[in-house]
């Protein structure tokens, strides 16, 4: 479970954040939404330890990250596949080296990353592009090579960034296809979205974010 408990986040004597309560329930799927400068990449930073409260505490399964520093704070953010509207591919690397990245960085050992990294390119539709280079792909190909990258070390949580900012309505619908896919096999997915037609389709808990606070899905 990942917890906003009264969380505030200043910039100088600006609130992106302001004593914000937000419970999202293992092996939920949620959308935030909010217009630019609402506060949400604030809040997935906060998340991801990226940055830090100035008021407040964030409780993932009930440890608050407060308590989260120094080598922990790498441990803890293998907990998370993320996933950028930018995909952030590495154009040096085929499409298999780009997902085995974050397994290579943990230690798994070759014949164990190459079973993972198949089974993650198989669930997204593109192992037969395993060898392919990322610039013969297209923006929807990258992004769902992004997914893999992001799924293949099983992750507990699943955050999304304007996943489908750059790609049109059809791929956009494909891409929300495969985190509820993730998200039926029990992983926690926070998708982040301005994409109207994604969250007038979704049937999954919608979060508002205006000026640092929730305006609608707040917790009871």
């Amino acid at each position: 479970m990942i917890e906003f408990d009264r969380v505030s986040r200043r910039f100088g004597q600006q609130d992106a954040l302001r004593n914000l309560n937000l419970r999202i329930d293992n092996g939920e799927m949620a959308l935030l939404t909010g217009h630019s400068g609402a506060g949400k990449s604030t809040l997935l930073r906060l998340l991801l330890l990226l940055d830090r409260p100035t008021g407040g505490q964030i409780l993932v399964e009930g440890q608050s990250t407060e308590q989260i520093k120094g080598a922990a704070v790498g441990r803890y953010r293998r907990r998370f596949g993320v996933v950028f509207q930018e995909h952030r591919l590495l154009f040096d690397r085929n499409v298999r080296d780009n997902v085995a990245l974050p397994l290579e960085i943990a230690g798994f050992s070759p014949q164990e990353a190459n079973r993972r990294v198949r089974a993650a390119l198989d669930k997204v539709g593109l192992l037969a592009k395993e060898r392919a280079d990322p610039n013969a792909l297209s923006g929807g190909e990258q992004q769902r090579v992004a997914i893999a990258r992001a799924v293949v070390a099983r992750p507990e949580f699943l955050i999304a960034d304007e996943p489908t900012g750059n790609l049109d309505p059809t791929l956009s619908a494909e891409i929300m296809t495969l985190f509820e896919a993730f998200n039926q096999v029990g992983v926690t997915v926070l998708v982040a979205t301005h994409d109207v037609s994604l969250i007038e389709r979704s049937r999954h808990p919608l979060m508002t974010l205006a000026a640092g606070q929730l305006t609608q899905g707040e917790p009871a």
